[in-house]
């Protein structure tokens, strides 16, 4: 098995992941897509997000944010959103794994605060029902595709289940 399907079983029942309008994207255009299913509470997402922010990727961050895993996995993700409704998906996605101890509302809108975002704004994308939908439909993608865990990376059909290691990520380019 090479290193770009361990640990993932054919557990699918849609296509991989394809690239959409609305996706969250970072990186050189002309290095290889990764899409990251992952959640803002999961420490492995925090390293997965760490390692493949070094590394030569085209990054799209998918929510794979489960409730009965960590209670403040949607609300987290859906104020990510509210910051993507102003520009600041990326860094407050940094600002979240860099910081994963502090995940409750207060510190929430402090990222918000010193991100330079509308406050209310803010306040009011983060409970809109179509960012909930949003971070609900990329979470119900990820299980479609076979994601059973956080992180699940993809690159094209090949599904990573886990953290990217070195030789994983030396395989991007």
């Amino acid at each position: 098995m090479d290193t770009l399907t361990h640990g993932m079983e054919d557990l699918r029942s849609a296509p991989p992941p394809a690239l959409r309008d609305d996706d969250h994207v970072r990186g050189d255009p002309d290095a290889t897509l990764v899409v990251l299913y992952a959640d803002f509470t999961c420490p492995r997402c925090a390293l997965a997000h760490e390692r493949l922010t070094c590394a030569r990727a085209r990054v799209v961050f998918r929510h794979m944010a489960l409730r009965a895993k960590h209670p403040r996995a949607v609300p987290v993700a859906c104020a990510a959103e509210a910051a993507a409704a102003q520009g600041c998906f990326w860094p407050f996605a940094d600002a979240l794994y860099a910081d994963q101890g502090r995940l409750d509302d207060p510190h929430l809108w402090e990222r918000a605060r010193r991100l330079g975002l509308d406050l209310e704004r803010f306040d009011e994308d983060r409970r809109d029902p179509l960012i909930t939908a949003r971070v609900q439909g990329d979470t119900r993608a990820a299980l479609a595709a076979g994601a059973t865990t956080t992180p699940t990376l993809f690159v094209g059909d090949s599904p990573l289940s886990g953290v990217p290691d070195g030789g994983w990520l030396a395989q991007l380019g």
